[in-house]
């Protein structure tokens, strides 16, 4: 019997959380967003994981699509602009002004964003694009 998207979902984002390698996650989270094509948030999980397994033309894609969806989500936005910085798109200005803007008027969403640039920085020491986006937004 297959899983429901989202059971593969929540156990894929439980999962992570453990603390289990992007690398071996990407493939859950690929499968959700073919099942389940306009789920921003599995986009946006998706692109997540390719930026900490090193993928940044797939996480690039990805957090298009996400965006695309949904622009009003400030994580897909984070995503979207470290991608950018990483594979040296122009641009980027405008997706970490709109997370701060969102980021402002939504304190859960601010938190929120916090605690994952943090988690990414604990699971990928020295990542340099997102620090940077890091110091933009909460500058």
């Amino acid at each position: 019997m297959t899983q429901t998207v989202e059971s593969l979902f929540d156990s894929g984002l439980e999962r992570y959380k453990a603390g289990e390698n992007a690398a071996t996650l990407i493939p859950v989270f690929k499968e959700i967003c073919d099942r389940s094509p306009k789920s921003s948030a599995a986009w946006t999980c998706l692109s997540w994981l390719y930026l900490l397994d090193d993928k940044a033309k797939e996480a690039y894609k990805a957090a298009q699509k996400a965006v695309k969806i949904n622009p009003q989500d400030p994580q897909a936005r984070v995503n979207l602009a470290v991608a950018m910085l990483e594979t040296g798109q122009k641009g980027l200005r405008q997706h970490v002004e709109f997370a701060q803007q969102l980021i402002f008027v939504n304190e859960e969403w601010r938190s929120e964003i916090a605690e994952s640039i943090q988690d990414g920085l604990t699971r990928k020491p020295g990542w340099q694009s997102l620090q940077k986006v890091k110091d933009w937004i909460f500058e």
